[in-house]
């Protein structure tokens, strides 16, 4: 069952000279270790951050708990390695791995990757390499494991394209196992996970090259079979970019007619019966969220122009507030975790949010058990929240993403400043010390009073505190740069500049007077990256592999993180960064991203730019 002779490798060899290295040994509570020589089909998750990161991901855990719930799959995870785990296994020439069975990654029959940052798309690179798995997906053969991906940044697959074998959009849950059962059938027999067919992984070299080679011929076909029996299923390899004479892209077209042209997003319609990780893992080391998370509602029923999951993730779908309940205590008697946390796009929005509150805080209160609430969105109900759970988290998290009417009329998001300013002094009045504001910068229109309003909704918090506490509450404004997104109204509209950026964020600094108030701002560059990436055509696919040659790593952590490098390869490749982000794309252009399908499709979408540039010029006008 385990990999004896790669398990007792890492612990004479490598774990001893690397940091954290609890975070490369499995065996955390409620992990589950299966004989892979029992079942029929074995796959890996994996995630392309640090395991401090990867943990605290719900979607990972939704999705371990489903495949291992079946008595024919075996799933294990992995997590991209840290620089100096990477240097030592490349220095004793050892496998990266499953940390369930210690299992080779190339050994899997599927490996399933989560995109949920693309700033982490070079870190997959480096996963796939450590693997012993050919790069790009036309050097694969059968033998090769199929690479497969999903998450919301599938929304635009094209950035990584040449490297993945098929993303799924939409709901992981109906769509991963249908996936992985029909990629055994089209497979063959012949890779069967049996006693009989299945290598006992006993050499820590023996990974793919122990298996029966196969053309790249047969997977082709294979992936063909794939690509035109599941709708929700996106095989790159079966659509060719093309190009204007001057570069721009003009349509993505398939390259054989038995594959969609479009792909539809997987969906699952009852989120009541939908799987929950009862029995989560708990992590060895401190991750950035130790805690039980429960998804209460998915979907979310507004339609701010800015947000890509309002879009993505229709129709509305909920559990109900006895599912809810029930199933955080299973969580919590099975982890003994002290905080319960309620996921959703806009948490207050749940139709039954105070009875969900309520019945929490009665269940959790007695047994030392805090509730986290994020997502909270800015309305009526949020005076009366913080009477119902006592500030016993001591601080408040609110995303008012700008702070004038007229700007929020514009995105879209319908809040109102009294009820905000009304719910911060409820919560000082119970408890609460400190609030948490996030805003967004670079929207369409945006004006220097907008700017202004930032600095002054977050002044006028931090007196609310002193008016009922007797001294200024800390209130930190946390400022994004705006990146418009695929799928959302705005992903025609060109991205601010990096100059414009930085002018901002001085002017916010200077402008703040109030001492308890503090504003942080998003780094520049790594916007202007997550651009780059978010909202590039196939062509970026090479930029993302020669900047991981060139040493890209974890470029999400500032220390890791080498700007020059990306636009060095940009500029390599004769590929232009600063068209690529602030040239708009014209209204009736075909874009990048077209071919993937969501719910109320590119109609709705293009109405709601064109509604949302008429604003624009009224908000011109009056000024």
């Amino acid at each position: 069952m385990f990999n004896q002779m790669l398990k007792a490798a890492l612990e004479r060899r490598v774990l001893s000279t690397i940091n954290n290295p609890v975070s490369y040994v499995g065996g955390e509570l409620n992990i589950v270790r299966k004989d892979r020589r029992a079942v029929r089909g074995s796959l890996c998750l994996a995630f392309p951050d640090l395991y401090t990161i990867g943990m605290s991901n719900q979607g990972l855990q939704v999705l371990y708990t489903l495949m291992n719930a079946r008595p024919d799959w075996s799933c294990e995870r992995c997590y991209a390695p840290a620089v100096d785990m990477e240097a030592a296994l490349r220095r004793e020439g050892l496998p990266l791995y499953g940390l369930e069975n210690f299992t080779p990654l190339g050994e899997f029959d599927v490996v399933g990757f989560s995109l949920q940052y693309e700033i982490s798309y070079a870190n997959i690179l480096t996963m796939l390499d450590l693997a012993g798995i050919p790069l790009r997906s036309e050097d694969r053969t059968l033998e090769h494991p199929l690479v497969i991906a999903g998450g919301p940044c599938t929304q635009n697959p094209e950035t990584l394209a040449p490297f993945v074998d098929v993303f799924i959009t939409g709901d992981g849950e109906p769509a991963l196992p249908a996936l992985c059962d029909r990629w055994l059938e089209l497979r063959g027999p012949r890779f069967a996970a049996s006693p009989a067919t299945r290598s006992d992984p006993t050499d820590l070299h023996a990974s793919q090259a122990s298996r029966p080679t196969e053309s790249l011929a047969a997977r082709e076909a294979a992936l063909a079979q794939l690509a035109a029996g599941l709708p929700f299923a996106y095989v790159p390899r079966f659509y060719r970019a093309e190009y204007d004479a001057d570069g721009a892209f003009r349509d993505l077209v398939r390259t054989r007619p038995d594959v969609p042209a479009t792909i539809e997003p997987s969906v699952i319609g009852d989120l009541e019966t939908a799987p929950l990780p009862l029995r989560p893992i708990v992590p060895y080391a401190s991750c950035v969220h130790d805690r039980i998370s429960i998804e209460i509602m998915r979907g979310c029923p507004w339609q701010c122009r800015f947000c890509q999951s309002t879009v993505i993730k229709r129709p509305l779908r909920i559990r109900s507030v006895e599912k809810i309940v029930e199933s955080a205590l299973a969580m919590y008697r099975s982890s003994g975790l002290d905080e319960v946390s309620l996921l959703s796009l806009s948490s207050s929005d749940y139709p039954y949010f105070e009875e969900l509150v309520r019945r929490l805080h009665e269940t959790f209160n007695p047994l030392g058990v805090k509730l986290a609430l994020p997502s909270l969105r800015v309305n009526e109900q949020l005076k009366a929240l913080a009477a119902l759970i006592d500030g016993q988290n001591r601080g408040l998290t609110l995303a008012p993403e700008v702070a004038r009417d007229d700007m929020r009329e514009q995105i879209r998001k319908k809040i109102k400043n009294e009820d905000l300013y009304d719910g911060c002094r409820a919560a000082f009045a119970n408890g609460y010390t400190h609030v948490k504001l996030y805003f967004l910068i670079g929207l369409p229109g945006e004006r220097q009073v907008d700017l202004d309003g930032i600095v002054d909704m977050a002044e006028t918090i931090s007196r609310i505190g002193r008016e009922v506490t007797g001294r200024n509450a800390p209130v930190t404004a946390s400022v994004s740069n705006f990146v418009p997104k695929a799928h959302t109204p705005y992903q025609w509209n060109a991205m601010q500049t990096r100059e414009y950026f930085a002018w901002a964020h001085r002017y916010l600094k200077r402008r703040c007077r109030v001492k308890a108030v503090t504003v942080k701002c998003h780094d520049v560059e790594t916007s202007m990256l997550e651009g780059i990436l978010s909202r590039g055509d196939r062509r970026i696919a090479d930029v993302v592999e020669l900047a991981w040659r060139r040493g890209a790593r974890f470029d999400s952590w500032h220390e890791h993180f080498q700007p020059e490098r990306w636009w060095e390869a940009m500029r390599d490749l004769n590929l232009d960064a600063q068209a690529a982000l602030h040239r708009p794309f014209p209204l009736m252009d075909r874009l990048p991203w077209d071919h993937i399908n969501v719910k109320k499709g590119r109609t709705f979408l293009e109405k709601e730019q064109q509604r949302a540039t008429a604003q624009l010029n009224e908000m011109a006008a009056a000024v």
